[in-house]
């Protein structure tokens, strides 16, 4: 037995009683259709089991209906805050009718020349921006449409995306130094983080010191590994080089939960002793206990932004160089 056809849009077209070319309207949104046609020509793709060619499209369209999230999986990234940029992006470019072509190499340069001489995709979302990131001057030279979720040192052409992270910083201090303290301490991404010259790290650490300057505060800044050994070290390091620190602002997720463990190791009660906020996502600084004073790292909605960037691009309309989201601050019980 033969397989069953593949319905087409003329079957669609004539199930539905309407011209082909009003099909097509309907599936591409091109034309206003009234809403009783709409309805019947939508039913009859239902009924029939009727999936638009992505090829056929992407030649109509002059579109292949795909973009890259160029998201290089390196040492010092949390993974898990990783894949809610990139759900985000995933999600919100599925209601533009485009899939996302993930690249998780560390090729640099040469993956975005590769990509875009593809035509498998039609524009670029980078990821783990570096202040002095070697892609960015071919991204200039190709031309292709791009957002860079992240800040280099220099934007100029640039189309780029993030939570305002020097404000970040900014906000943790001016936060601890309200409160009365003295000498506080940013423990931040691991060292091979500041090492690439991340930079979301990098803001961080500069808003951060800035504000305790304003403040007349003594800041210290110490990157921050991932296990509880190596957070114990830095933090017990830092409490006996440093007794007077008071205020601690942890931004590294992974971290958290083991700065937290080794203070109740050295004897030190947060806040009562120590008091503690971090930057990250809320759903990490609620679990913490004790929960955590934090500014949320806004992840899906900067995915969701980047993408809403790209897509004006696509279709040529105006948009901002530098869309910077403005952080949010929610105390808890760990500072006082």
């Amino acid at each position: 037995m033969s397989p069953p056809r593949t319905a087409t849009i003329a079957d669609v077209a004539k199930h539905a009683g309407v011209a082909v070319s009003t099909v097509s309207y309907v599936l591409s949104g091109k034309r206003a259709i009234s809403a009783g046609t709409r309805q019947r020509v939508l039913d009859s793709v239902r009924a029939l089991g009727y999936h638009p060619n992505a090829g056929a499209r992407a030649l109509a369209s002059k579109r292949a209906k795909v973009i890259a999230l160029v998201l290089p999986l390196r040492a010092g990234m949390n993974l898990p805050v990783l894949m809610q940029f990139a759900t985000s992006v995933v999600t919100t470019a599925r209601q533009y009718d485009h899939d996302v072509l993930l690249m998780t190499a560390d090729e640099g340069p040469d993956g975005l020349r590769r990509v875009a001489a593809s035509a498998l995709v039609d524009g670029l979302l980078l990821m783990d921006v570096e202040m002095h990131d070697p892609r960015v001057p071919l991204l200039r030279r190709l031309g292709e449409p791009s957002v860079l979720i992240g800040f280099p040192a220099d934007r100029e052409g640039l189309t780029c995306v993030d939570l305002d992270f020097a404000r970040a910083g900014a906000l943790c201090a001016d936060h601890l130094a309200e409160r009365g303290h003295r000498e506080i301490a940013l423990l931040g991404a691991s060292s091979v983080v500041y090492e690439r010259g991340t930079g979301f790290a990098e803001r961080t650490r500069a808003g951060f010191a800035e504000a305790a300057r304003r403040h007349g505060v003594s800041a210290l800044t110490r990157p921050c590994e991932e296990s509880f050994d190596e957070v114990c070290s830095v933090v017990r390091d830092l409490i006996h080089d440093h007794p007077g620190v008071s205020g601690l602002v942890v931004h590294n997720e992974a971290a958290v939960g083991h700065v937290l463990g080794a203070l109740r190791v050295l004897g030190k009660r947060v806040p009562e002793d120590v008091s503690v906020v971090a930057i990250c996502p809320d759903d990490v600084a609620e679990r913490a206990s004790p929960a955590l004073t934090s500014v949320l790292v806004p992840a899906e909605d900067v995915g969701r932004q980047a993408v809403r960037l790209l897509m004006a691009k696509l279709d040529d309309h105006p948009v901002p160089q530098s869309t910077l989201l403005e952080p949010r601050l929610t105390i808890r019980e760990s500072t006082k």
